[in-house]
Parts: structure tokens; sequence; C-alpha cells
């Protein structure tokens, strides 16, 4: 497909991004509506039906898990809304406060953050728990598509347009691995150097920047031993499997114990005592369980029109703002889809990571509810 064809060419830009104003909003896509709804009420349902022995046990409430995952999407889902009828240009005004308040938010949970499961991810203000790594996806997605609007042509210049960007990225990054999170740290990274490469960055300097991130990714992992011990695992999960192979060996027992057609909603055997986070990261395992591999593809499918219909609206929005903008949002959740299931399914070592709309969580479903309601403006504007 030509990205470029019947729009204005910027000077430097990967897909000829004009720079007109958004024209008068159309019709919402209604595609990336309804998928998100449909993921939506199967998240809801899959939370409840992967927690609900987790809740007898932590809370005595069989409907614990279910009952917050619900408040969440009740906030979310009128967000999502409103977000949706707010013209997309308007973001830009908040490019640096989305900055600034990422910075602040990832400083401040190092200082006063709430430690679960030897990491210090949460800010605990007692009635919730917000993640400031969530907001950070889609706070960076805002500033960038403002920043490589606003540099134009420089960002082919590595000091002045790719150097506050690298500046920034390595900032963030940093802050992020001190929670640790490097699931998180990899998905923000890769969305940064998507966003770069489709504003017009040399290819020559990305691949010079990757050339230098690898190997520290390999110091990062190689001197820290819960990291490396992911990395062995990885290789062979059953060469210590009721330590370091654990998550993986009952994240593919239930795969494998779903068949073609799962055992029935409510009848995952795995996530009783046996599969870890298995309302979180782990909850497509109980999926595949339940639902077999009829449903695994059929949400992979779902995953995979929202994918394409976001980066399609990012191809057809009318400014260089809003395209980049759409590539963003829709790489975040792509990138997030891909490596929580690369987990499950023992294709890629394992970090945490939920999966957009089914994971429980509330800082997650919430934010990604407004990023999608940005989209869905954005694609109001997009020839239908």
């Amino acid at each position: 497909m030509n990205l470029a064809a019947g729009r204005g060419h910027r000077p430097g830009g990967r897909w000829g991004l004009a720079t007109a104003p958004a024209g008068r909003a159309r019709e919402m896509d209604r595609t990336i509506f309804a998928v998100t709804v449909i993921l939506l009420a199967l998240g809801i349902a899959m939370v409840f039906s992967a927690s609900f022995a987790k809740a007898i046990d932590d809370a005595g409430d069989p409907f614990y898990f279910l009952k917050r995952q619900l408040l969440w999407a009740l906030i979310g889902v009128p967000v999502m809304w409103a977000f949706s009828h707010i013209e997309y240009g308007y973001w830009r005004q908040l490019a640096r406060p989305a900055l600034y308040s990422t910075l602040l938010f990832l400083v401040a949970v190092l200082l006063v953050g709430a430690a679960r499961g030897g990491a210090e991810r949460w800010i605990d203000f007692g009635f919730f728990s917000f993640q400031p790594s969530e907001w950070a996806k889609f706070g960076l997605c805002i500033f960038f598509a403002d920043y490589f609007t606003r540099i134009g042509p420089r960002v082919q210049d590595f000091w002045r347009g790719l150097g506050p960007w690298l500046l920034v990225v390595g900032l963030v990054a940093g802050l992020i691995m001190l929670q640790p999170d490097l699931g998180t740290t990899l998905a923000i990274g890769g969305m940064a150097v998507l966003m770069a490469f489709l504003a017009g960055a040399r290819l020559g300097h990305l691949v010079g920047l990757a050339a230098v991130a690898v190997p520290l990714l390999i110091v990062a992992v190689t001197q820290s031993e819960y990291r490396w011990k992911r990395i062995t695992a990885f290789i062979d999960p059953w060469a210590d499997p009721q330590g370091t192979g654990y998550h993986l060996i009952q994240g593919l027992l239930a795969l494998g114990s779903g068949g073609w057609f799962g055992l029935g909603f409510g009848l995952s055997r795995q996530k009783i005592w046996y599969l870890p986070e298995q309302h979180t990261d782990f909850i497509f395992a109980v999926l595949g369980e339940e639902l077999g591999l009829l449903g695994t593809l059929t949400v992979l499918a779902l995953y995979a029109v929202l994918i394409w219909r976001g980066f399609r609206t990012a191809a057809t929005a009318p400014d260089t703002f809003g395209a980049l903008l759409a590539a963003g949002i829709t790489s975040i959740i792509a990138i997030q889809v891909v490596v929580n299931v690369g987990v499950v399914t023992a294709t890629l070592p394992i970090t945490g990571i939920t999966l957009p709309l089914l994971s429980y969580g509330g800082s997650s479903l919430v934010v990604t509810l407004a990023a999608i309601g940005i989209l869905i403006n954005i694609s109001r504007h997009c020839p239908q």
C-alpha cells in the first residue's frame, strides 16, 4: 500500500505526511470502536473466570477482582467516549505537560511507591493504585508526536533532531528500569523508535542507536540474577520445572489442555493454584484453556483488526501530528500484544507486561481506553 498516495509530501517524512489542519469531523471508525468493546467485554469475563479462586483465597469474595475491573471499565468507557469527541489537535497543547507529568510520576513511584512482587511500580492512594509506567506509554506518544511535528526535516539531523528525543527516551527508560520493569522499557523504546522512523529519521542513525542499545540490554540481563534466570528458563523451562521454569510450563499446560475448543468458560484447572499471574500477565493462557485454539485465534484476529485499523488511521490522518499520534498509540498496543502472547506461548522470554483490554489492571485499562478514544477521534478526520 502506497501510504503517500494522494497526500501532500513533507520533506523528510517517511509517509509523505500532509501538514494541512484537520478537516471537518466525519463518522468515527466504527470497527475500532466495535473491536474495543468486544475485547473489553471478553476481558471482564475472563478476569472473573481467571481470578475467582484467587479472589476467594485473598479477599474471601469470588467477585473481588471482577468488581474492581468493572469499576475501572465504568470509568474508562466514558473517558474513551469523551476523548473521542475532543479534537485531537488539542493534545498538542498538553505535549510538554504530558512529558513533565510522566517524569514526575516515575520519580514519585521510586520515592513513595508500593512494592509488589519485588518491584516498585505503583503509587498507592489507599482506595486505588496508580501505575505511572502505564501513563508513560501514552504520555510519550503525545509528546513525541508533537516534537517530531515541530522539528520537521530536522529529524534527519542526529544532534539537533534525534538528540533531544534520545535524551527523553533514555531518561524515561532509566527511571522505569529502576522500578525495575524491563518489559515496559522495551515497549516504550519500540514505540519511540517506530515514531522516529515514521517521522523521517535516517535509518542509519536508528541502526547505530540499536547497535549501542543491544549491548546495554545484554548487560542489563546478564548482570541481574532474576533476569538471567528468566532467559535460562526460556531456553529450557524443564531444567527447573518447580523453579525458574514454572511459569512457562504451567502456561503451556493451560494452552495445551484447551485443545481445539477448550474446556468451557470457567472450567480452567491451571488457574486454581497452579498458574501464577492468571488474571494479569498469563490471562491468555487461561483463555486458551477455556476457549481453546479457536478462542485464542479469535482474540488474536480481533487484535489484528484493531491494529490494522489503527495504522490505517495513521496512514490517512490529515496532518503529521495526527498521523504520528495514531501510529504511536497503535504501536504500543501492538507491542504489548506481541510480547504478552509471545511470553505465554514460550516464544519470548518472560517479562511482566499485560494484555491490553483483557488483563486485570485499572491503570492499564483506563489509560488504554483513553488512548483508543484519541485514536477514534483521529479516525473521524480520515476518509472512510
